[in-house]
């Protein structure tokens, strides 16, 4: 029996409006407040999810990288609320300043990632965690510690991604928790290319999401998700001082239980933007195809498209994108 060619999804530089999505709705809350006092705030509305032993995945970045959530807002957040948590990583596909264990532990530091513990989770090996539901992967290879987790706190930088269009919690959970040597080779690489980097478009974004699918499935409802709309450069942490400048406006925080509702409502905000404040950002997500992360969230089952943006900083009263992008502060211009 001939065996079926898998075959990308389409659309990845389509943006589907509010009013064109169906289905259910989740819950997504918002504030204002980039700082310490607002990310331990927004983290109270979500916590209920987490227990146990906790890890925390966020991008410690390459050394000095300026666009890191600030390592005060963790430190505070860790020693306030999450006293047991524990920051966890895996090393890099590519070579750089993290691709051994060595060399990350060595940019922690430079970093500043003192403060708490830190699992570089591939660094004794790699793990399979089932994928359901997948037309790539069958499972996907993370690094050896993650299971030995009750529970998950996504604590993504949202920002522009030189393949994945932009990074939210889909990025930092499927690209982050791949093991560096064979997961993100599986993400990002076919067999027998020269180019690592081959694999691009709607196929690279429907290979992150299975991934990040392997780990959110491993969690169940044990799991919470916050994007920093803070520092939004098309480029990833990953670039480090070599990231484009920013263009696009702080927008806040937000903060979700639902993976799909979180990332898209961020999407949905920065589409809210005038084309001034956005352009940056647009071109970014659509060139790369990156919007197909969310349409094979959705097919996938992962969570909802459609979303109650709830304003904390309001007596959570509902609120929509174009609510939350009103008198926005051009980039650098906001006050000290």
């Amino acid at each position: 029996m001939e065996e079926k060619k898998v075959v990308p999804g389409t659309g990845g530089d389509h943006y589907v409006p509010y009013s064109e999505r169906s289905g259910g709705e989740s819950v997504v809350f918002f504030t204002r407040q980039l700082s310490a006092e607002g990310l331990g705030k927004i983290y109270t509305y979500v916590q209920e999810a987490l227990k146990g032993k906790i890890a925390i995945k966020l991008h410690t970045g390459e050394k000095n990288g300026p666009n890191i959530i600030p390592r005060d807002w963790v430190r505070e957040l860790m020693d306030g609320k999450v006293s047991d948590g524990t920051i966890i990583e895996t090393n890099s596909y590519y070579e750089g300043d993290r691709d051994t264990t060595e060399k990350h532990r060595e940019t922690l530091r430079v970093n500043g990632w003192t403060f708490a513990p830190v699992d570089i989770m591939d660094e004794n090996g790699a793990v399979f965690l089932p994928i359901e539901g997948g037309k790539w992967f069958t499972e996907m290879s993370v690094g050896k510690t993650l299971p030995e987790y009750d529970s998950l706190l996504a604590l993504t930088h949202f920002k522009g991604h030189t393949k994945g269009g932009f990074g939210g919690s889909n990025k930092n959970i499927g690209i982050g928790c791949a093991d560096g040597k064979t997961g993100k080779a599986m993400i990002h690489t076919t067999p027998g290319q020269n180019d690592q980097w081959d694999i691009g478009d709607e196929e690279f974004m429907e290979r992150m999401t299975e991934s990040t699918k392997a780990v959110i499935d491993r969690f169940g409802k044990n799991i919470a998700y916050i994007n920093v709309m803070r520092n939004m450069s098309v480029s990833c942490d990953c670039e480090g001082i070599y990231a484009e400048p920013v263009v696009t406006p702080n927008v806040g925080i937000c903060a979700s239980l639902d993976i799909l509702a979180l990332d898209q409502a961020c999407v949905d905000i920065i589409y809210a933007m005038t084309e001034e404040e956005n352009h940056a950002l647009v071109e970014r997500m659509e060139s790369r195809h990156g919007l197909r992360q969310l349409s094979y969230m959705k097919e996938l089952g992962m969570g909802n498209d459609r979303y109650r943006l709830i304003d904390i900083d309001h007596g959570d009263a509902a609120v929509v994108p174009e609510d939350v992008v009103k008198n926005l502060v051009p980039f650098g211009k906001e006050e000290t």
